[in-house]
């Protein structure tokens, strides 16, 4: 099957793994951005503010579409206070209510949705373990309660159907991205290296936690979109095994040639603060990408520390039986996805060999 799809968010770590899988796949994807890319890939792009009804109905409406992929989504500077802001709640509840509504026209047959596990509560603490997509809701407010129940009522009586996929961790590339863990890793271990510096683990704790690739959460988007056992359904979505982050980082010290350091827990927002000239001194001898730290990582060192740095919390685990019983079963080997992604932005030239 393909159709016309539109992704909101396609220059964001989720919307632009969907973007090339829909692609891959011989559809017609039309990229909400106000970012474009910077190489000409197949699709069409529209620069949208999504918080304008009226520029998202100009823009959106007749455009025909099937499918709608919404991954957009709006951050704070500040992450984990933004998480339980009610501003930034209801900002993207009318983000998601704008770009519905303009592509509302009778072609429309499918939504899907991007959770999380803060659907778990695991922002606030331990979260039940394992994170099951029937357990009863959070009592803390959440933005994916506002816009889940927005779209369940803008259903009623409408011929398409919608999915929510809840991956953890999300490891994929987007310039830009506020919780892009991948650039945090790799260019924290850059910049290390080019200091002369072992690599050492900067977080504390173990948890016990999950990741999901973005290429594999492409792929469950791409199946949820026209699945009949995926209609009105939750699904938690990740790579299918467990892993502790620190036992992760000798992966990341193999790919980039170093020796590993004794764990030392740092702050990494404080740690990497003034780092922007020994960036740019490894970008011209490696003749990376112009990028500097603001837009390849900015708020991810905070939400690095988030990932590495909670030892109250034993792990953050969820039950991914639903959607393997609804007929996805993808999976993938979370050492073998963070060499392949971070030797991908090597061959990128985004961080050096």
């Amino acid at each position: 099957m393909a159709g016309r799809v539109v992704i909101a968010g396609a220059s964001g770590l989720v919307g632009s793994a969907a973007l090339q899988r829909y692609l891959a796949e011989g559809w017609d994807v039309i990229g909400l951005s106000r970012r474009p890319p910077s190489e000409p890939d197949g699709a069409r792009y529209l620069a949208v503010d999504l918080t304008d009804p009226a520029a998202c109905r100009t823009a959106l409406h007749g455009a025909g579409a099937t499918h709608l992929v919404y991954s957009a989504l709006y951050e704070k500077p500040e992450l984990r206070a933004g998480w339980l802001d009610e501003e930034q709640m209801q900002t993207n509840l009318a983000m998601l209510a704008n770009c519905v509504e303009a592509l509302d026209d009778g072609t429309l047959s499918h939504v899907t949705l991007l959770q999380g596990t803060k659907a778990y509560g695991v922002h606030l603490g331990q979260m039940p373990i394992p994170g099951k997509e029937d357990a009863p809701r959070h009592m803390h407010p959440n933005f994916y309660w506002l816009q889940e129940d927005w779209l369940r009522e803008r259903q009623g009586g409408r011929g398409w159907s919608w999915t929510v996929l809840r991956p953890q961790a999300v490891i994929g590339f987007a310039v830009g991205s506020a919780m892009n863990l991948l650039s945090a890793i790799g260019v924290y271990a850059a910049v290390s290296r080019a200091m002369g510096l072992p690599l050492v683990y900067p977080g504390r704790g173990d948890r016990i936690t999950e990741a999901t690739d973005a290429r594999l959460l492409a792929s469950a988007i791409l199946w949820a979109g026209g699945s009949d056992a995926a209609r009105d359904r939750i699904f938690n979505v990740t790579n299918g095994d467990v892993l502790c982050w620190r036992d992760l980082f000798p992966a990341v010290a193999e790919v980039f040639g170093m020796k590993m350091g004794a764990p030392h827990p740092m702050p990494l927002p404080a740690l990497m603060a003034g780092k922007e000239a020994v960036w740019q001194g490894i970008v011209r001898e490696h003749g990376l990408r112009p990028l500097g730290l603001e837009a390849l990582v900015g708020s991810s060192w905070q939400f690095a520390d988030f990932a590495f740095s909670r030892d109250d919390q034993a792990a953050s685990l969820v039950s991914t039986i639903k959607i393997r019983q609804a007929g996805f079963g993808d999976c993938v080997d979370s050492t073998a996805m963070l060499e392949w992604w971070l030797a991908d932005l090597q061959r990128r030239r985004i961080l050096p060999r």
